[in-house]
Parts: C-alpha cells; structure tokens; sequence
C-alpha cells in the first residue's frame, strides 16, 4: 500500500509537470511585454565567436565580449589591439554627440567662440528638456547658456538640449549642423558613418561603426589635450541640478578618463572609453551590450587586459630609414618619405620594451614619376626579440609631377645601365 501511494504521487508529479510545460507558452503569452522582454534579457546571448576575434601580433583572443562589436586601439601608436566586427554599421544613439563635441571644441580654437560666449536656448532645444524620455541638461527657452555649461551638459549630462543649441549656434540651423558633421567626418576618414542630427536620436539614415567611433575618440584625445576636462567630469551642476555622468565606468576605474555613452533600442548600449596608464593611452568602443552595466563590464575587462599586456615605446624612424627616395622621371630628383602620420610610437608586449629595433622594408623598384603625396613605397615594421610585431606603412611627403622631355629621356638611359 506504501509503495502504491508513492508510485500514484510520483505519476502525479509527472503529471502535472507535463501540464505546466505545455502551458508555459499560453501562461508566457498572457504576461506583460516588458516582463516577457525582461524575461528575454535575462538569458546571456551568444559570445562572440573565438575565431572572429583579431587581436594585435595574431595572438589567440583572450576572452569574448557580451557585445555586438568591439574595438581597441593605442592611443599614440594607432595599433589596433582587439577587434570584432569594428566595421559592422549600427545606430550611434548619442555617440553622435562626439562629433558634435568635436565641432565645438574646433570652434574655439578658432576663436570663433569663446568658454563664455552665451548661446540662446531655441523652443527646440526647449522641448527637448522637457522630454523625460532623452537626456538633457533641463535648459528653459530664451535661456542663455556659456558655451562651458553647454560642453559639460553635452558630454557629462548627454543633454540633447545641449547639443541642439550649440547646433543651431554653430551651423545656424540643425540640419546645416549636421551637413558640417558629415563634412569633419569625411576630414577625419570615418568613411562608415553618416549623422543626421547633433544628438543621435534615432533616424533611419544614421549610422556608424565602432572602428569609426574608435576614430573619432582618438582625433579627439589628439586634438584637444584638454577634452578629457569634460569627458572625464564624474557629475555637473546646472541651475542646481546635479547629475552623474553616465559613463559609470569613472566611479570604477582611476585609469578612464572619458569618452561618451550611448543607447538605443535597435542597437543596444554602447561605451566609447579613453584611459591612461603609466606610458600607455587606450580608446575603446563596446557597442550594442544588453545593459549598461554590461558596456561597463566588458569595456573594463578589455582595457585592463591592454594595460596588462602592452606597453607604448618611442623610436626613432630615422635611424631605420632614408629622409629621401631617389626618383626617376619626375620634377624632382628625391621625395620625402616617413611612416603613415609621423609614427614615431609602436606597441610591444609588456616587459619588452628594451628588445625593440625597426626594419624598413623599402621598394627594389625605382620610382617612377609621377607620384601622389602619401603614395605607399614601404613599410616600417617593430620587431621584438627578432619577430615582427606591429607596422606602418612608409609614404611619400609630396607630389612629385613628371618631369621635361630631356630629363625624362636621360632618366630611362640611366635606368637602363
């Protein structure tokens, strides 16, 4: 009788666990869309697939990111450290407030503005404070604002009231604004991205991808040395109203001095961060993370692991390469050459920066006139204890045109013999 009793509870049990599992569905349908929703997040996506990961020295990835798309990159050096999916377009959300931050800055050191030039507040700007679904430094109409307040609302606050005022002061109308962001971003070579606003709302034209976001930061940081004053402001006060900044990852990590956040539906969070530590300076972009506490985590764990494994070294080109290349046939008998941008720093492996010497691999062939200023003729490679670590394109630092008949006949004998 026992034995029944449990065999019969037993068949019970089984029972009513096959009932509870064919109605999951019907009971998960009947609750609300953001508990489904909250339910749906809950559960940790994919990681980023091992093999799709590219690290500097083709070194094996070290981890995956809980993001759509990562990059990594020495600040004074260019290399790129870590990458995935850098080139994959997304939606900026208000990343796009670094180009904008960009234009501001570029406006005063052209003294075009000053810290404290005072700018309007339009009914534009206006609304925008008032929607307690954006960001926003609460700004009130026909207000005026010094340009200071507005960089730290901008940067700090992520205001969109902020950057359509300086939009409108700056480019005279937002969508003059935007043609100038797009104009600064073909200046900078952010070739895969496309603004449509001064504050990244979303539109369906907009987009960019990490790689440039990574871009963008670093001609920031390069740019103005002083841009990290705003960037890495941990809160700002503005008509008695205090607000942390949203880049938490400044309560967390002394080395992080910037840069910007971001979020949207369609694209996730995502965390433009900059940093420094002893001789090496980092930019990162972590974007399309499920959370904001995961675009903190992950863009932590990828700049501790840099600062753990690499170092910044300052060489001297010149000792590994010629100033000038003969030419043939051209206006001119010699060109300037050096490395892509004036390279004159490269990254190693951490503990290794007594074991550096650069070798310049340069053309076998003459060179023919003409040739384009910053025409590839070399590439100048670190190499490390013997082994070829990262490298630089070598390019010419001028035009040179053909040159006249007879100097061009005598050019083709001499190359004969």
């Amino acid at each position: 009788m026992y034995v029944r009793r449990i065999v019969g509870f037993r068949q019970i049990t089984a029972l009513g666990a096959a009932l509870i599992l064919l109605a999951a569905p019907a009971l998960a349908a009947r609750l609300p869309r953001h508990a489904r929703e909250r339910s749906r997040a809950s559960e940790p996506p994919p990681a980023m697939p091992l093999d799709q990961i590219h690290v500097l020295g083709n070194r094996p990835a070290p981890f995956a990111l809980d993001a759509r798309a990562a990059e990594l990159v020495d600040v004074r050096s260019g290399a790129v450290l870590y990458g995935y999916k850098e080139h994959e377009r997304m939606q900026p959300a208000s990343l796009a407030k670094m180009m904008t931050f960009y234009l501001a800055l570029e406006a005063l050191r052209q003294k075009r503005i000053t810290l404290d030039t005072q700018m309007p507040v339009s009914e534009a700007a206006w609304r925008l404070s008032m929607n307690d679904s954006v960001s926003r430094m609460f700004l009130q109409v026909g207000q005026r604002v010094a340009v200071r307040d507005l960089l730290y609302g901008l940067m700090v606050s992520s205001g969109n009231d902020a950057a359509v005022v300086l939009s409108e002061y700056l480019g005279g109308s937002q969508e003059a604004f935007a043609e100038a962001m797009n104009k600064k971003a073909g200046q900078l070579g952010l070739t895969e991205t496309h603004f449509t606003n001064p504050d990244g709302l979303p539109t369906p034209d907009e987009y960019t991808t990490a790689a440039d976001m990574v871009k963008l930061g670093r001609a920031i940081l390069e740019g103005f040395p002083d841009a990290t004053q705003y960037t890495g402001a941990k809160e700002f006060t503005f008509d008695k109203i205090v607000q942390r900044n949203f880049n938490t990852l400044l309560f967390y990590d002394s080395r992080v001095n910037g840069i910007k956040t971001g979020h949207v539906e369609e694209a996730g969070f995502h965390l433009v961060a900059s940093a420094h530590s002893g001789d090496i300076d980092l930019i990162s972009a972590v974007m399309g993370t499920p959370s904001m506490e995961k675009r903190r985590v992950e863009t932590d764990k990828l700049l501790d692991w840099a600062f753990r494994t690499f170092a910044t070294v300052k060489v001297d080109w010149h000792k590994a390469m010629p100033s000038q290349l003969r030419v043939y046939k051209g206006d001119a008998d010699e060109v300037a050459i050096a490395p892509e941008g004036g390279v004159s720093y490269f990254t190693v492996d951490k503990g290794k920066e007594n074991k550096v010497a650069l070798v310049a691999d340069l053309p076998k062939k003459p060179l023919i006139a003409p040739l384009a200023k910053g025409a590839k003729v070399g590439q100048l490679t670190v190499m490390i204890e013997g082994k070829p670590g990262s490298s630089v394109p070598i390019v010419t630092q001028a035009e040179i045109g053909q040159g006249g008949f007879f100097h061009r006949m005598a050019d083709s004998i001499r190359l004969k013999l």
